[in-house]
């Protein structure tokens, strides 16, 4: 049977494209000109209001990024708060949503208030500092990491994703011998692949975005993670030149605007190189084929 196309549909399909192009355009274009504009000299930047190929190529804003080893320990720590600090995420949310998803659970709802009310409530800054401090966690790297280490919105969701799981899937490991985590790792986690691609994501956005934790807790230079380095650029570029020139004779002023922009390429291009590598688990199914019958 073959299958005729009206003209109302064309229509309708050449307007969707047409209106998704120009939407994928002005999400893309300025992307495309933060990392042409981290090329260009301040001149270029000043004189043209807009372009996506420098006429002037220069890489005077990444030399001085790079200019010293600061830059790459702090690319270092990011990444190392960014991998651990996932990975404590994902292990705590997973846990506690599988078993709070389990509703012969002894206290379940009780629990599960707990975890609303504190999405409604929090101790706030102050009280948060003071309970980092009492634990002895400042100037260390788990202070960037425990005391956010369960998202009260992902866990509740994860939850919803758990109980959707269909009992036979879990009675069948058990009458092979599975005890409960070996269920939840041999069974759930290889179905969950794409809740935890999303997840994984998520918290590692957060970990690699926060410099306002380091900025509290943080007080050796030497600890300090990508964002708030960054930040201590940006705000040593736009220092007027007498204040630079009295801080060293030899220095010279950067280019202010393409600095910044050079910032946002360096603070943002990690973690869009590792969105492809989740984004393909996004739009699959998760129990397709897994029940029989």
């Amino acid at each position: 049977m073959r299958y005729y196309r009206t003209v109302p549909g064309t229509i309708f399909d050449i307007c969707n494209y047409l209106f998704l192009s120009l939407f994928a355009l002005a999400c893309i274009l300025p992307f495309i000109y933060v990392f042409a504009g981290s090329f260009a000299s301040d001149v270029e930047l000043t004189r043209r209001a807009f372009f996506l190929i420098p006429q002037t190529f220069t890489t005077a804003a990444y030399e001085y990024i790079f200019s010293t080893a600061t830059i790459v320990r702090s690319i270092g720590v990011s990444i190392y708060v960014t991998t651990v600090g996932t990975l404590i995420n994902l292990f705590f949310t997973v846990t506690m949503a599988y078993a709070l998803s389990k509703r012969h659970l002894a206290g379940r709802n009780f629990v599960l208030n707990l975890v609303v009310f504190s999405m409604l409530f929090s101790g706030g800054m102050i009280p948060t500092y003071l309970l980092v401090r009492e634990l002895h966690l400042l100037d260390t790297y788990w202070a960037l990491m425990l005391p956010g280490a369960i998202s009260a919105f992902n866990l509740i969701i994860v939850k919803n994703f758990f109980q959707e799981f269909p009992t036979e899937l879990e009675e069948a490991a058990r009458i092979d011998g599975c005890s409960d985590l070996g269920v939840l790792w041999r069974i759930v986690l290889p179905l969950s692949a794409p809740v935890l691609a999303t997840f994984t994501l998520f918290y590692a956005v957060g970990h690699w975005n926060n410099f306002y934790s380091a900025l509290l807790y943080i007080n050796e230079p030497a600890k300090w993670p990508l964002q708030v380095v960054l930040r201590q650029i940006v705000m040593l570029s736009q220092m007027a030149a007498g204040d630079l020139n009295a801080m060293d004779p030899n220095f010279e002023k950067p280019p202010d605007q393409s600095i910044k922009l050079a910032v946002i390429v360096v603070g943002t291009l990690p973690i869009l190189l590792v969105y492809p590598f989740l984004q393909r688990h996004f739009a699959k199914g998760v129990l397709l084929g897994s029940v029989k019958g």
